[in-house]
């Protein structure tokens, strides 16, 4: 899925779009994005001048709009938006840097009356970043 479809699915536009492409997405089940993350990104200007590590809580939400796509890509939610409502069992395991490609794993564990619970991973060449799991509910975009 290239960005045009990303876009389609998901509501944010930049600089909160955090997805650049859908990798592989097994309906109902997996789906595995990628971002890649650059010198040019908004926040390296102010998060540790002269280091530029990415912001923890955006690997989080770069994850959930992995996640929020995998649901959002079954047309029985069509319309509706996922809101986060509980984040657990986050683990931050290796700083992200400008050059880096996060590859974002996530997994539907369960989901029923418009409320579900994924978990996942987020890898930088193959080491592990990020782990977390979220639960979430759908709700009307309009």
């Amino acid at each position: 899925m290239k960005i045009e479809e990303i876009m389609d699915i998901l509501p944010h536009r930049y600089p909160m779009l955090l997805v650049d492409r859908i990798l592989e997405i097994v309906p109902g089940k997996t789906c595995v994005g990628l971002k890649n993350v650059t010198a040019n990104e908004q926040f390296f200007v102010g998060h540790y001048p002269g280091k530029p590590i990415m912001p923890g809580v955006l690997l989080v939400e770069a994850m959930a709009q992995v996640g929020a796509i995998l649901i959002l890509s079954d047309p029985a939610n069509k319309g509706m938006l996922p809101i986060i409502g509980a984040i657990e069992n986050v683990k931050l395991r290796k700083q992200v840097i400008p050059g880096d490609q996060l590859i974002s794993t996530t997994e539907l564990l369960w989901f029923r009356n418009c409320v579900g619970k994924m978990r996942g991973h987020t890898t930088v060449d193959g080491e592990i970043v990020l782990s977390m799991e979220a639960t979430f509910k759908l709700i009307p975009k309009e």
